[in-house]
């Protein structure tokens, strides 16, 4: 099954500093067909303003993905760790056992981000938080793991038997992605029009798999994506 969930159905806030598009129902956006998909529990498209940001809140046991489209993210969090993530790279918080923590856009134009939440394996884990720079032209044709509990080597480590990959695509060119059995995948580009097995797919549409064995992207134009493979 491939469902395409087109970006005008999402979920929408908007708070003036934060123009927030919800994949999942979150907050006050509420629906119960889109409470999750698998083992994945949010997926926010966030536009947050200049000099402006998330100030300290609360997490515990969630595994967090920051995705940077556009701009940078400064995080800070009552572990003491503190770091600025840029457009294309990637950062994870282990929230576990329970973490404080503030994500700010401290540049001086737009931060474009995706936000997302899988649940972990286990409750309890010590918390932690990592970021790295992901080169796109590293994952040119091809996804890439960006974030994983699987033991990809390069990949961030979260604690959860899932997998956040990239790739970016050329019109033209087209690439595969097998699921395992037992899985279900949810796909967003960050830029550009493509085919899902033959469905046409907009940029920032949500594209929700499951009981599909290969995945057939064909772009339409250049094109940056975003998947989830994680536990049904």
């Amino acid at each position: 099954m491939i469902e395409v969930r087109k970006f005008e159905t999402l979920g929408a806030a908007n708070h003036g500093w934060l123009d927030a598009h919800h994949h999942f129902s979150f907050a006050n956006y509420y629906e119960p067909a889109r409470m999750g998909w698998g083992a994945i529990r949010v997926w926010n498209d966030d536009i947050i303003a200049p000099q402006s940001g998330f100030p300290p809140h609360p997490h515990k046991d969630m595994e967090i993905i920051t995705y940077v489209r556009k701009g940078a993210i400064t995080h800070e969090d009552s572990m003491g760790n503190r770091g600025r993530t840029e457009a294309g790279d990637v950062q994870v918080m282990s929230a576990g056992t329970g973490v404080r923590h503030a994500e700010y856009n401290l540049e001086d134009e737009e931060t474009r981000i995706f936000q997302i939440w899988i649940m972990p394996e286990t409750v309890g884990a010590k918390p932690a938080w990592g970021a790295r720079p992901f080169p796109k032209g590293d994952r040119s044709g091809s996804f890439v793991p960006l974030a994983s509990g699987l033991g990809d080597t390069g990949a961030l480590p979260i604690q959860t038997p899932a997998k956040v990959l990239g790739a970016t695509l050329k019109a033209g060119s087209s690439t595969d992605y097998r699921f395992e059995p037992g899985r279900v995948g949810y796909l967003v580009g960050a830029e550009g029009k493509f085919r899902v097995n033959g469905t046409e797919v907009n940029a920032r549409d949500g594209v929700a798999i499951r009981d599909v064995e290969t995945l057939t992207i064909e772009a339409l134009e250049d094109s940056e994506l975003v998947l989830v493979d994680a536990l049904k």
